[in-house]
């Protein structure tokens, strides 16, 4: 521990150097920086979806240099120290733990914990009593869709409103889909719109049953279909010839022989 904090003050001495030093660290708000944090965050996603530990490694630290910019900008204006920061997340981990770090007076409506969905539901009691209005109020309008569709189906779920067991939510699916159905005969396209969300919302729902996280499998799904055609790509031009040549069923049977292949590997 002792080691871990010293590095973590190199790390804030170097961000001071820099603040007060270089021309391009001087320049910087929290304005410029929030399109490169974002970036950070995706590269970060990246490199967990990869399981590439040693880049992992590597995207914490910027993040974490993120975190210290930030904290030293908000200094330099009197927003806050980053000593407060620190304390602020400490502070909320011991509110919102009371199973770990029980409280002087006894909450009664807090669950006896057993298990992690324990731990979320307390979790959520817990915000709405320090003022929340809404238990969807900490889900980020700027999260993508489907990353946001799982936050909102998991909080929702943690005060009870939630079915009772997969085959259930299969049921919605389908009725969803013959929705959807009917609004592409009646040529609606609002209508199709919509339906066509409600359909990809069950899906997302089915698969927190499952236990997929949705935004991985269908991220996973782009890398195999990339990695796919782009061997399509070569095998094409392997054959003196282009994708953009060829018929739609010799692009298909190409797909189908590099699948096979792949599946054999």
């Amino acid at each position: 521990m002792e080691n871990t904090g010293a590095a973590f003050l190199r790390l804030v001495g170097i961000m001071d150097e820099l603040r007060e030093k270089c021309p391009w660290d001087k320049k910087q708000t929290i304005h410029t920086l929030r399109t490169l944090t974002i970036e950070e965050t995706y590269e970060l996603a990246d490199a967990i979806i990869s399981e590439d530990w040693p880049n992992l490694k590597e995207e914490l630290g910027d993040i974490l240099l993120h975190i210290v910019f930030y904290a030293r900008i908000a200094t330099e204006q009197e927003k806050f120290t980053l000593e407060e920061v620190l304390h602020s997340i400490c502070d909320k981990l011991i509110v919102r733990h009371p199973h770990i770090y029980p409280p002087v007076t006894a909450d009664g409506s807090l669950l006896p914990v057993v298990s992690d969905e324990d731990v979320k539901k307390n979790w959520e009691t817990i915000k709405m009593k320090q003022g929340k209005k809404s238990v969807l109020g900490g889900v980020p309008g700027s999260l993508p869709a489907v990353v946001k569709a799982t936050r909102i189906q998991e909080k929702s779920a943690q005060v009870g409103f939630e079915w009772d067991n997969r085959e259930d939510v299969w049921k919605k699916v389908e009725e969803e889909i013959g929705e959807l159905k009917e609004a592409i005969a009646e040529q609606d396209q609002n209508h199709i719109e919509e339906e066509f969300g409600d359909v990809m919302f069950s899906l997302i729902n089915y698969a927190r049953f499952l236990q997929v996280d949705a935004e991985i499998a269908l991220e996973k799904v782009n890398r195999k279909f990339i990695q796919r055609f782009t061997q399509m790509e070569s095998a094409a031009t392997e054959q003196g010839n282009s994708l953009a040549q060829m018929s739609l069923q010799e692009m298909d049977e190409l797909w189908n022989h590099i699948k096979k292949e792949n599946s054999n590997r």
